[in-house]
Parts: C-alpha cells; structure tokens; sequence
C-alpha cells in the first residue's frame, strides 16, 4: 500500500461529551473489540485504560485528554478521550483543533445536557464533522426518540437515526440498522459475538418509516438524489452511505447511532461508523499556515511527501523521560534522529525519539508521517500551540486559543527546602496546561496559582503533592476580579526629578476608553512628530502595560480599555526611556482616579438538574447567593434550572446542593461573562 493510499484508512477521532455521558467506557469497549487490549477495564473499578492518573482513578471522572490507538477493519483509529468536566475544557479545545472527527456522546436518559452544548460548540468553532452516539440505552428512563429530538432542536443541523434500538420486556437488546435493515443482538459474556437476524415484526413498520426519513433528508441536500426520489428510481444502499459520508465531512449532516457501553452492546457497529463516515486526514479542508518570510496564508495538504509541517497540542511530564511533545503531524514525515525548526520560537530542535501512546504507556517508534499523532522527546524550546516546521521555508499555523483563569489560590512552600522544588514543579504544570497560570503576587510575597475551577486547582495542588512530592500551603479560593473603566477620560504623566548633574524628565498626556469586553489593554501613539522622540514612545507603552497587571483597586488587573496617547514634552538632556515609562505608568494610575475605576466580577453559567420534590428548596437557595433565574425547564420527574451566578457566590456549592437534595441533584457550571460588583459588596471585597 503506498503512502498516499494508506492516509485513505486513517481515522483521528475523538470522543467529546458531557461529564458521566460514558466517552471513557465507550473508549474501553473499542479499544477491547479492536483487540488493542486483553481485558475490559471500567471507570467505577478504577481500571480503564484512558483513566490512568491516580486522581482519575479516585474520582472516576476523566482530567487530561489520553491519546491511543487501533486497528479496526482494515483502518487505523487514533483516538483521544477528553475530559467532561468544565474545569478541564482546555483539554478538548487543543484536542479538537488537531482532529478530523468525533463522536459526540451523549446520555439516553440525561439527553442533551450543558456540556453536550459547550463541546458542540468547540467543534463547532473547528470545522469538525461529528457522528453521534446515545449511550446508556439500557437504563432505565432511557428514550432514544426524545435524545434526537432535543439534539434536532438545540443544534439545528440536520439529523439522522442511522439505527434504532430493539428492546425485549423492556430489556435492551440489541440495535436496527437502518440503511443495512438488519438487526444486530450481542451474545457471549462481553458482548464479543455479534449475531445478524431479520428485523422484529413489531419494527418494521417503523424502519421503513425512519429508513424514508434519511431518504428525504439526503435528498434536501442533494439535487441528483432529489431527481431520483421524484422519479421513484430505486436507490442502492452504497449511494445511501456515500451520500451520507459525503454531507457528514461537509458539516451539513450529522448521523446517530446508539447502544450500551458497559452492557457491551453498539460499539462494534459504532467502529465501522466511525470509517464509514468520518473523514482521513486528506478529507478535511486543509490546515491554514502564515508563510513566515512573506506573511501570506498557505494551504497545508495532508501528504507524506511534502514539506513537515506539525503542530505541538499538548505537553506532559513523564517521570523517566521528562517532557513530552503530544503534535499532530499534519505534512511530511520524520525520523528520531531529525532536526526540525521551530517557526514560533525560531528556534532549531533535536528529536530524540518518537514515540505512540497508549494512554500513558508508550511504544517507541522510528519515524512518523502525515495523518500520525504522535509524542517527541528532546525538544528544549516547544510550548504548547508551537509550529514545527523546515527551516528552508518556515510556516506557522494558528495558535490555540485557551480561556483565562477565573479561580486564584494563594500557595506556599512548608519549608525553605520545598521554595525551589515548589517553584519548578509549578512550572512543570503551567507547561502542560495553558489555562493553568502562576503569578507572584509584590504585594502579599506569595506564590498565586489560577485555574478554571476548584476541582481543577485541587487536582493540582495534588499533583503538586504526589507526583513532585512538594509539601505546600495553601489559601482559600479566590475570583478573579478584573478592574476597568466605564467612561472616556484624560490623564497626564509628569515624572521629573532634579538632583544636581543629569535629571529625569518624561511628560505624557494620555486618552483612557472603555473597549469591548475581552479586549484587555490596547495603545495607540497619536502623537505628533518630534513632540516625544520616537525612541521613548515604546516606553510609554511599557509602562501602561505594566502599570494596567495592578490597578487601584485591591490590586486586580485591569482590562478591556484603549490608551491613546495624545500629547507630551521632553527635555534633550534629562529625557530617558525610563522617565518616559514612568510617565506613562503615573498617568495611568491618574486616569484611573479620575474615570473612578470599576471592579467587575465573572458571572458563572450554572444549571442544575433536580428532582421535582427539591425545587423550591433548591431555588430558594440559589436567590440568596445573587443568582439571575432564566429557565425551569421539565424533564419527565425532573426540572433542569438554569441560572447566571457570581463565582464568588458558587463556592463550595456542591456541598450545599448535596445536602439540599439528598445527593440526588447534579449541576454544571462554567465561566460566561463579568460585570459591574454591586456597590454593596465593594467595600467587603476590598476590605475598607
């Protein structure tokens, strides 16, 4: 098989849902049935494969994406589990930026739930074509009918049941194939042999009526197929699935498939859909890259023989090797003995080794090509978003772009010894995790790290303990508040000293704007020629930048405004770059006095699934923690709140929903946007 053709039977695949839908069971089961492993582990007992950190194992929940790999009928599946859990969203954002597919999760009986929302938008946001499969169809309360309902109605793509499920006495039995009209039961102790029967009599009526569904909803989308129904021409099942392999890539279809992962039913026909209808490497548009000599865009085919060009999604410290390089390879080829060029950095680097993961087990392998997912050892220079590239004609793809931190911890070593090791290991972390930041707070003398949630600061502080044996204390959780200003102001930066000999002279006149939210800080020089040399306008701009990391109030950054600098003098002996930065620095200290600064706070996104009896209770609650009730939405015995709450008024807010229902409510919570601190409250924040 040439190169070219075998990227044909390549598959890079993820799993993406919301928490508890069942993307590491499913991932269990295909990595079983593709005889990648021996034994069925399971999420509950500890022991599946993608689940491998000691804190996924204790808590059952899924924390950084794992990377693997199988054969399944002639096709190579490279697969990535992601986490479900908000806190850990960083981990499918880089993930889907360097995927072909995925198959989106989804609960038979919870159906569509907020994080089902949030990774359909990130693949979304990606271009990536996805398939379906509702899970759990087994459990009790189970409606597969509703789940593809409700994801019709919220997505508002199109839609089609590619099976049905077959329920005997209300036992969940096996699943209808509807374009093969055949019915698929799951015999032997893990569901291993696959017996092919004749449709159920009580069934056929609806299979027929679902297999015109499909017919209908190719035809919409496409004229020849249209012209064939018009004319009742009979369609063959091959141009069924070619049509819809062909709209699924497009993004204009979307197929569902359905069954149970931990009764070991689906999966295998789950495998043969993802070959069937989601793309290789050279199906999908081509990555775009910024030619660095000339900054003009550049499409990036997927091809073995052409020029390396890779992209570094993620790193992970292993134990034995040190750092490793998860990239997506993405054009060209390389060996463990190749020198590559980093077009981000501009920096060369020398692969040591290559290498497949398994989860966090890896096979060493000599070379790599286009279409691979693979980790390197031995680069130096690499960050996560890093273009790898040939030095002869560098290229750079896109960055990834993460969400900022929204939870802060105060963190310090028990001892002078922990300080350095306390030090190094956070920046291990801050490596491996771009949502993750570290900062050194002047004013307080302490270490600050900043994360996405608490359970995600948790896990790092025990990561911290366990993995870099690093003994810490650490503070209570802290928002992040940001600080801007609500209205257009002038300020003016005079520094001048005069000691006898050369002085200091920097005199700024600056323009402060509000800008949109999410802008952070810009600057514009508007100055006229000569009034401030050109040499010290880039001082100026220092100097507001450093001065916007610490506001006036309490000491929070500030954000989202444009600085325009307007006006100014200088003196030809006492000007110097530093008297300029600090100019710039005074005045905007000054603009914000007098535009009376703002503290704005993150408003969470919160939605609460809880049984019907604990309603008002649940409500109740939510009211005096400042949150904003949008929708109480019914869900059979259930209601599904969805509300806009402040962070600072979510803390430790599991523990009292927990005992508000009896442990029998689940909510989801995830950043949105920040606004104006209520007058009130301003002065307990700031302790004045």
């Amino acid at each position: 098989m040439d190169k070219e053709k075998s990227l044909a039977k390549i598959r890079n695949i993820g799993f993406i849902a919301h928490i508890d839908a069942g993307k590491t069971t499913v991932t269990e089961r295909i990595l079983f049935y593709a005889g990648r492993t021996y034994k069925i582990g399971e999420v509950h007992e500890g022991t599946a494969v993608t689940d491998w950190m000691h804190q996924e194992k204790e808590r059952g929940i899924t924390i950084t994406s794992a990377a693997t790999s199988c054969d399944w009928k002639n096709h190579q599946i490279n697969i990535i589990d992601t986490p479900g859990h908000i806190d850990f969203t960083v981990e499918v954002e880089r993930s889907l930026k360097v995927l072909d597919g995925a198959v989106v999760i989804f609960c038979g009986v919870s159906g569509v739930e907020p994080q089902s929302e949030t990774v359909w938008r990130q693949a979304e946001k990606y271009d990536v074509p996805r398939i379906c499969f509702v899970n759990k169809m087994d459990r009790e309360g189970a409606d597969f009918f509703a789940v593809v309902s409700e994801m019709k109605e919220k997505f508002q793509i199109p839609i089609v049941a590619l099976e049905l499920p077959i329920y005997d006495n209300d036992e969940f039995r096996g699943v209808v194939d509807l374009i093969e009209e055949k019915a698929y039961y799951y015999e032997g102790k893990l569901g291993e042999k696959i017996k092919e029967e004749e449709i159920p009599e009580k069934l056929k009526e609806i299979v027929a009526n679902k297999k015109e569904l499909i017919i209908e909803k190719i035809a919409e989308l496409d004229d020849a197929f249209m012209s064939k129904v018009i004319e009742g021409e009979k369609i063959k099942k091959e141009e069924i699935v070619s049509a819809i392999r062909k709209y699924v890539i497009g993004n204009k279809l979307v197929a569902v498939f359905c069954g149970s992962a931990l009764k070991n039913k689906g999966v295998q026909q789950l495998l043969g859909a993802v070959c069937s209808y989601l793309p290789s490497p050279t199906e999908v548009k081509p990555v775009l890259a910024k030619v660095v000599s000339s900054d003009q865009e550049k499409e990036i085919k997927a091809s073995p023989g052409g020029p390396f060009c890779a992209l570094c999604f993620k790193i992970a410290t292993d134990p034995f090797v040190g750092k490793l390089f998860y990239v997506r390879i993405y054009s060209g080829s390389i060996d463990s003995a190749s020198t590559i060029y980093n077009a981000t950095q501009q920096k060369k680097e020398k692969i040591n080794k290559i290498v497949k993961m398994h989860a966090n087990k890896q096979e060493i392998i000599k070379n790599a090509k286009a279409g691979d997912i693979v980790c390197l050892a031995g680069l130096k220079n690499t960050m996560t978003g890093d273009t790898l590239t040939e030095k002869k004609d560098p290229v750079m793809i896109e960055n990834i772009k993460f969400p900022e931190p929204v939870v802060s911890l105060a963190i310090e070593p028990k001892t002078k010894a922990d300080q350095e090791k306390l030090f190094g290991a956070l920046m291990k972390l801050a490596d491996e995790d771009p949502s993750f930041k570290v900062t050194y707070n002047r004013e307080t003398g302490q270490n600050v790290i900043s994360g996405m949630g608490q359970l995600h600061l948790a896990i790092m502080v025990d990561r911290l303990l366990r993995e870099f044996n690093v003994k810490a204390k650490v503070g209570k959780p802290q928002v992040a508040y940001k600080e801007t200003v609500s209205k257009k102001v002038q300020a003016t930066g005079k520094f001048i000293q005069q000691r006898g000999g050369q002085g200091q002279y920097g005199h700024v006149e600056i323009v402060m704007t509000p800008s949109g939210e999410g802008t952070g800080i810009s600057f514009e020089n508007k100055i006229k020629s000569g009034v401030i040399p050109k040499e010290f306008i880039s001082s100026v701009k220092e100097g507001v930048v450093e001065a916007s990391e610490s506001g006036i109030l309490g000491g929070y950054p500030v954000v989202d405004l444009k600085v325009t600098l307007i006006d100014g003098s200088y003196h030809e002996v006492d000007s110097s770059e530093l008297s300029f930065k600090i100019a710039g620095e005074i005045a905007f200290k000054e603009g914000l006095r007098k535009a009376r600064s703002i503290l704005l706070e993150p408003i969470m996104d919160l939605e609460i699934i809880t049984p019907v009896e604990y309603l008002s209770q649940v409500i109740g609650d939510l009211n005096s923690r400042r949150a904003k009730i949008h929708l109480v939405k019914e869900r059979k015995n259930l209601r599904t709140v969805s509300v806009e709450i402040p962070l600072s008024e979510s803390f430790n807010y599991a523990d009292s929903l927990r005992n508000l229902t009896q442990g029998r409510a689940s909510y989801t919570i995830e950043p949105s946007y920040y606004q104006k601190v209520p007058e009130e409250l301003l002065s307990k924040i700031l302790g004045i």
